[in-house]
This record gives structure tokens, C-alpha cells and sequence, in this order.
């Protein structure tokens, strides 16, 4: 099939959200979703962008049956690890059902893993639900590793109202 991989502009925003929204479903948590279309433009094209994306897009004969183009996506950041030194993390690897399979997946995910590497990153991180057989099985045939099971370490998260206590002084 053909796709391109190029990097995300503010006007691809409005098909990052959607999709976002496909891939909240797919992993039961679409009632969680709080971000829109406008945070995604303010946060991830202001001067100083919380993220990075790219989109995979396809011709205008491949578009889908509701007329899309952009059928896949993927948001990262830069982070550090006092350990290794940088880091890239990927927040969101998706493409969209209809095109699973292409190679269109892990084409975003080498781009992202170019990025990186173009930054000095010694590592790219993300994290895969525990049930996603299917994701699970694509990032170890990647030559990904489950940290969880090799180190012992957990993701862990504050937010909320424990976020908002942790934060008084």
C-alpha cells in the first residue's frame, strides 16, 4: 500500500483528534478523554511544544469510506533518564483498523526511533496495555522489551485530586 510518514502540522490536528478518539476507544477508556482539538494545537504547535507528532497519510484513491487521508499517527516527547541520558517516549502509536498490517505502524514507529536517535536519545519508551496480545506481539517482534517483567519497574501516575494534594505544600 502506498503511505507517507510526515511530520504533523497544527491543520492535522482536527484527524489527530479523531483518531486519538479511536484509539481511546479501542482501549475502553473513551470516557477519560480530555483533550481537544485546541489543546492539541496550542500544545503541541506553541513555541515551546509538551509534543511532537507525525502522520501517516495516504493517496486520495486509498482515502477511507468517510474520506479520510490521514489514517495513523504517532505523538512522542522528549524526556531524560538520570541512568541512560535522553529519552524519547511515544505517548501514541495508532493506525487506524482498516490499515493494520502494511507496515504502516512500524514506519511511524522507526520514524520515531530516527527522531530519537537524531536527538542523541539512547532510548525510545512507551508503555502497551497488559491485554493488547496483538500490540504486545508487533513491539516485541520491534525488538522492544517489557520493562515490567526485566526490571521491576512500574508506571506509576498521580493525577486528580491526589495530583492537587500532592502539590500543597
Amino acid at each position: 500500500m502506498d503511505f507517507s510518514i510526515r511530520a504533523a502540522n497544527v491543520e492535522d490536528c482536527k484527524d489527530i483528534a479523531r483518531m486519538t478518539m479511536e484509539l481511546s476507544e479501542y482501549e475502553k477508556v473513551a470516557d477519560q478523554v480530555k483533550v481537544t482539538q485546541r489543546d492539541l494545537e496550542q500544545d503541541g504547535f506553541s513555541k515551546n511544544p509538551f509534543f511532537h507528532g507525525i502522520v501517516a497519510e495516504v493517496p486520495e484513491q486509498h482515502k477511507t469510506k468517510d474520506g479520510h487521508t490521514k489514517i495513523g499517527y504517532a505523538l512522542y516527547f522528549y524526556s531524560y533518564s538520570s541512568i541512560l541520558g535522553r529519552s524519547v517516549y511515544m505517548e501514541d502509536l495508532y493506525v487506524m483498523p482498516d490499515f493494520r498490517g502494511k507496515g504502516i505502524g512500524k514506519a511511524l514507529m522507526s520514524k520515531v526511533a530516527q527522531l530519537g536517535l537524531a536527538a542523541g536519545c539512547n532510548q525510545l519508551n512507551f508503555t502497551v496495555l497488559d491485554w493488547n496480545k496483538k500490540s504486545l506481539d508487533f513491539y516485541f517482534s520491534q525488538g522492544s522489551v517489557d520493562v515490567t517483567a526485566s526490571t521491576g519497574y512500574h508506571c506509576m501516575r498521580c493525577d486528580g485530586e491526589a495530583l492537587q494534594r500532592l502539590a500543597q505544600p
